[in-house]
């Protein structure tokens, strides 16, 4: 993303800004915002890390006075230090108005009923989602994750015309409804996904099963949450709203920014975050930017969806294994459905590594067959060779927040 003069001296504001909070204080001893003249100046900023986050717990990050802050969130993570990230009202503002802005460009208007399943609390997903819609002016239903039968009778009983919910979550309603015979009774005609990266393969059967569009809304807690960015019914990449951040895209090992369309790993610069503004904060989330213009006519730049994490990948007897090719490779072998799993364990010296997927066949010969291109496939295009093990439909878990693709069991 071009680096103008316009968007240097909100960067210096934003500097300034973050230099009230206790840790960016000590963090940016030595830089001086009326020093960030140039891209090159810029680009010497150090980046901030989770880590960085959690050094800072609990308040570390705040840049106003306490009595400013109206709402504390907290990432999903589970492990380590929390993150807390306090939010002003204008913080609160502008994520409801960015979020408005997904939901519209999304082709979601005041008449829809939004059916909110992520969670509420200190996660970001659940309030987030509804910031939006009531300001969209939209009917908001907060049933949050769990119940399925009580989501679904709602669903049916409210006529619910939009799902909000993760990838994991949305496949698992859809099973549901098609294994109880309701598809008919449901009136669903988009969902707004988010929360976790997926393949095209499950995408495909979300958006079969329920009979709706699907867009990749996109986001973290720690720059606002959902809703800082969405693809549009133009395509798969994601609108980002720039007037509230600035991106880059850096190589991951070196931190060097990487050519236009080139994939890296995201960097976000907060623009007008009062609460826990962020320089340069890495999301590890891998992408690339789209230079070309949108047919939808949005002067938004645009980022490719998401395909892993720089954090995500596991490496085995040197390779690495990124989910985002796993999906890949089984997306492209007839017969295997959407959700797997990948064991890795250390036995008799050696790392030993099961997938398992689930698959439709019937027999053990069908189902042998599909194994041995599965095998073949992952040694290929990964340079791997696992065994395979194929399951029936539905008998690998489901989550109602983020299902869990690899079971690193080495240490």
């Amino acid at each position: 993303m071009y680096l103008t003069e316009e968007i240097l001296e909100q960067i210096r504001r934003s500097v300034r800004h973050a230099k009230n909070s206790a840790y960016y204080r000590a963090y940016f001893a030595d830089i001086e915002p009326e020093d960030i003249r140039t891209e090159d100046d810029f680009r010497k900023l150090p980046f901030t890390d989770k880590e960085n986050l959690r050094d800072a717990y609990p308040l570390g990050l705040c840049a106003v006075p306490a009595d400013d802050v109206v709402r504390i969130h907290s990432s999903s993570g589970t492990t380590g230090t929390p993150v807390i990230i306090p939010y002003t009202q204008k913080d609160v503002d502008d994520w409801a108005v960015m979020f408005k802005r997904c939901y519209e460009m999304a082709g979601i208007t005041r008449a829809d009923r939004i059916h909110i399943t992520p969670g509420y609390g200190l996660w970001t997903a659940g309030i987030g989602f509804q910031l939006g819609a009531e300001l969209l002016g939209a009917m908001s239903i907060p049933m949050g994750p769990g119940n399925t039968d009580k989501q679904i009778k709602m669903m049916i009983d409210l006529g619910s015309t939009v799902l909000a919910a993760t990838s994991s979550y949305a496949l698992l309603l859809a099973e549901e409804i098609e294994k109880r015979g309701v598809k008919d009774k449901i009136k669903l005609r988009k969902g707004v996904i988010g929360s976790e990266r997926w393949g095209e393969k499950m995408r495909r059967r979300i958006a079969s099963e329920l009979g709706v569009e699907l867009y990749d809304i996109y986001g973290l807690t720690e720059i606002y949450g959902p809703g800082i960015g969405i693809n549009c019914q133009a395509g798969d990449a994601m609108h980002m709203w720039t007037d509230f951040l600035y991106y880059e895209i850096i190589d991951p090992k070196t931190g060097e920014n990487a050519a236009c369309g080139e994939s890296g790993e995201l960097v976000v610069t907060t623009l007008q975050k009062e609460g826990a503004p962020l320089i340069r904060y890495r999301t590890h989330d891998l992408t690339r930017e789209v230079a070309e213009p949108c047919a939808c006519g949005s002067d938004y730049p645009r980022i490719a969806a998401i395909i892993g994490r720089s954090d995500d990948m596991v490496k085995v007897k040197g390779t690495m294994i990124f989910p985002s090719r796993v999906d890949e490779l089984l997306a492209g072998v007839e017969g295997v459905s959407s959700e797997y799993q990948i064991i890795i364990d250390h036995m008799n010296g050696k790392d030993v590594i099961t997938v398992f997927f689930e698959t439709a066949a019937d027999g053990a010969e069908g189902r042998r067959a599909i194994e041995k291109e599965v095998e073949h496939g992952f040694k290929a295009n990964i340079g791997l060779t696992p065994k395979a093990r194929a399951v029936g439909r539905g008998e690998l878990p489901r989550s109602e927040k983020k299902t869990p693709r690899i079971f690193d069991n080495r240490y």
